[in-house]
C-alpha cells in the first residue's frame, strides 16, 4: 500500500500482550435529524464493526489493539482519537496519503427504519495491506484472541488478504480466532463470500453468527461452489462446523437471545429485556460481552449471559458503540424501573 505510515503513540499497553486484536474500517458517522434530502443536523461520531468490538471490551476492562487503516486526513484524525480515548491501542494502525477515510450516514426514516448510507469504495480502509497485521503481531507478545469479521474482505483484494495474513499469523503464534460472519450484501454476494468464509473456518476457534449467516461457512457440495440453506442441509449447520474443528458456534437470534454449540452440547439464552432505542452496533456489543467472558474463563453459560447483557445495552442506547457497559454497570439491567443509583 502506498503513501501508507504507521501511527505513533505513547499508549501503555502497546509494550505488553494484548488480550484482542482486531482489524477493519473504522468510519466517521454521520446520524442525521431526519431524512437527509431535507436537510437539518447531522451527529458526528464514528462506527466499525471491529472498533466496536474493541471499545466494548475495552470498557470491560480488557486491553485491545485495533489495526486498521484511516486516511491522513481529518476524519482519520477524528477516528484515531475516539479510539484511543476509549482506551484501545492504536500504535499498529496506519495513515494512508493516498486514500480517504470512510464515511457512513445514517438516515432514520420512520421510528422503527433507518436508512444506511456508505461512502467507502476506495478507501483507507479497503487498502489495509498485510505488512500492518504483521507489524501488529510482531510488536510485544502476541494477542490471546484475534478477532475478525466477514466485512472487512469484503471491501478490497487489500483488506482481504491482510485478513488472511492475520489467520497464518494467529495459528503460529497459538492465537485463537474468533468469526463474526457478518454478511453485507452491500459489498458481496453470498457465493462471493462463501467462497472466502469457507477458506477461513479451519482457523476458527469461536464462530459468531445469525442463523441465516450459518451456510455461508459450509463446505458446498461436490465443490459446486452454491451456497447451501437451511432447506437443503443434511444435518444442522452448527453439528457440521462443530465436525470441521470450530470449538465453539454462537448464533445470535435477535429478540429471541442467542446459543451456543459446543462438543459437550446446546445452552440457549433469552435475551435481556430492555426498552429497543437503537438496534444498530447490538451485534458488535454481543461479541464484546462474549469475547471479555471467554477470556475471564467463564463457561458457556457465563459467555451467553455477558454476551446477551452486553447487547441489551446497545439495544437501550443510541449510537454503535456509545451504550456499551464498563464492567461495573453490568449489573444495572438487573435495577427496577424507576431506579436511581446515588
Amino acid at each position: 500500500m502506498t503513501g501508507a505510515a504507521s501511527v505513533a503513540g505513547s499508549d501503555a499497553a502497546a509494550a505488553g500482550a494484548h488480550d484482542v486484536l482486531t482489524l477493519g474500517e473504522t468510519m466517521v458517522a454521520l446520524r442525521g435529524s431526519g431524512p437527509l434530502k431535507l436537510g437539518g443536523t447531522l451527529d458526528v461520531s464514528v462506527a466499525g464493526a471491529e472498533s466496536n468490538v474493541a471499545i466494548g471490551l475495552s470498557r470491560l476492562g480488557h486491553t485491545v489493539r485495533w489495526a486498521g487503516a484511516v486516511g491522513a486526513d481529518e476524519a482519520g484524525e477524528l477516528v484515531l482519537r475516539t479510539l484511543r480515548a476509549e482506551g484501545v491501542d492504536v500504535t499498529a494502525a496506519t495513515r494512508d496519503a493516498d486514500a480517504p477515510t470512510g464515511l457512513i450516514l445514517f438516515e432514520p426514516r420512520l421510528p422503527e427504519v433507518t436508512r444506511v448510507h456508505y461512502y467507502r469504495a476506495g478507501s483507507a480502509g479497503s487498502r489495509l495491506a498485510p505488512e500492518a497485521v504483521e507489524a501488529a503481531f510482531a510488536t510485544g507478545p502476541a494477542p490471546r484472541v484475534l478477532h475478525l469479521t466477514g466485512i472487512t474482505p469484503a471491501l478490497g483484494p487489500s483488506a482481504a488478504r491482510a485478513c488472511r495474513r492475520a489467520l497464518h499469523l494467529a495459528r503460529e503464534h497459538g492465537t485463537q480466532v474468533c468469526l463474526d460472519v457478518n454478511f453485507r450484501s452491500r459489498l458481496w454476494s453470498p457465493k462471493d463470500a462463501a467462497t472466502e468464509l469457507r477458506a477461513w473456518i479451519p482457523y476458527v476457534d469461536v464462530l459468531i453468527a445469525s442463523d441465516d449467516e450459518l451456510p455461508l461457512c459450509l463446505p458446498s457440495r461436490a465443490g459446486s461452489g452454491d451456497v447451501l440453506t437451511e432447506k437443503t442441509l443434511d444435518v444442522p449447520p452448527e453439528k457440521t462446523l462443530l465436525d470441521l474443528g470450530v470449538r465453539e458456534v454462537v448464533v445470535k437470534l435477535g429478540a429471541d437471545g442467542a446459543t451456543a454449540h459446543t462438543a459437550e452440547g446446546t445452552l440457549r439464552s433469552p435475551a435481556r429485556e430492555v426498552r429497543a432505542v437503537d438496534a444498530v452496533g447490538a451485534g458488535d456489543a454481543f461479541v464484546a460481552g462474549y469475547l471479555s467472558a471467554l477470556l475471564d474463563g467463564a463457561d458457556p453459560a457465563g459467555r451467553l449471559d455477558r454476551a446477551v447483557t452486553t447487547g441489551a445495552f446497545a439495544v437501550a442506547s443510541h449510537g454503535d458503540w456509545e451504550g456499551a457497559p464498563t464492567r461495573a454497570e453490568l449489573g444495572l439491567l438487573g435495577a427496577g424501573p424507576g431506579t436511581v443509583v446515588r
